[in-house]
């Protein structure tokens, strides 16, 4: 083929090409970065109390990676699964395989290449860590499918979302010490509080298609229950705190973390679909302000190593 044969393939392809790989990325959620955040933040606790401050920068490197990697995963899985589920869905009929603009195979496609990337990644992590990796795959596969049978769905996608922190634990210091299991517990309940702040946006449109959640289930009593959980949260940050021997720093932080919850109550109390999404969104701030904390703590108490 001469060139400009070619260059009129390339322009005719080329804007086709671009649009799809747009809707991979919509369909990766990567456009829309608050899961990895949410992910996130409690892999970044993990990896600061076991380095005391100095996580392994390889470790490091391959969590970030992961986090991303393992969420896009879950995100077109998620889609796939619910893609006869999507199109009846206010908020999520436009999504790209609902829309019809990507295939479910092409869906498929791209999870077994994201996974082959995951596993690459898990790869490079000491045998305690690789283990536990197992069972996070498990985890990601199991969370989209459970929620047509299970009426606390948020609960597996707590612990989807917080196994990183056992991992984190062990592919820091060979193996997830108690203080890694209480994190974990930490990460869960904060998953339900914000996973049920999402769902109580879509609650009447999953009552028709037979959807659950914990929104469904928590009913009228939702934010006494989240404000129970929230409660929960606190005193389990304050005994990673003793049992990391952390300072004025971090629990200064959980004050501020409290302050933010209490926002977030004060932002859903009418149940309006879009202020319960907003409490949703601004819970990242919560991860990241118990980060600061931590960090803070290792930067600037004095005596540490």
């Amino acid at each position: 083929m001469n060139d400009p044969a070619r260059k009129q393939v390339v322009k005719r392809l080329s804007p086709g090409f671009v649009t799809q790989l747009k809707n991979y990325v919509e369909l990766m959620r990567l456009n829309k970065p608050i899961g990895v955040w949410l992910l996130l933040w409690p892999t970044l606790w993990a990896l600061w109390l076991a380095g005391r401050g100095h996580p392994d920068g390889g470790v490091f490197l391959v969590f970030i990676l992961g986090v991303i990697v393992m969420r896009s995963a879950g995100c077109v899985l998620n889609d796939f699964a619910d893609r006869n589920i999507d199109p009846y869905v206010e908020r999520t009929r436009s999504r790209p395989i609902a829309s019809g603009a990507v295939a479910p195979m092409e869906a498929i496609t791209l999870f077994v290449a994201l996974s082959l990337i995951a596993i690459g990644l898990a790869a490079m992590l000491n045998r305690p860590a690789q283990v536990l990796a197992i069972i996070a795959a498990g985890l990601t596969i199991i969370y989209p499918f459970i929620k047509r049978f299970v009426s606390i769905p948020q609960f597996v996608l707590g612990a989807a979302f917080g196994w990183a922190v056992p991992m984190a634990f062990a592919a820091q210091t060979g193996e997830a010490k108690q203080i890694a299991w209480l994190v974990f517990g930490t990460a869960l309940i904060w998953a339900v509080i914000y996973d049920t702040f999402y769902a109580m946006v879509d609650r009447e449109d999953d009552l028709k298609v037979g959807v659950k959640s914990t929104a469904i289930l928590f009913g009228d009593a939702d934010l006494f229950v989240i404000g129970g959980l929230q409660l929960l949260m606190l005193v389990a940050l304050i005994f990673v705190g003793d049992m990391a021997d952390l300072g004025a720093w971090y629990f200064g932080a959980i004050v501020v973390a409290a302050i933010i919850m209490a926002y977030h109550q004060w932002l859903a109390r009418n149940r309006i679909p879009s202020e319960c999404f907003k409490a949703f969104l601004h819970n990242h701030y919560i991860g990241m302000t118990i980060f600061i904390g931590i960090v803070l703590h290792y930067t600037f108490t004095p005596g540490l190593p």
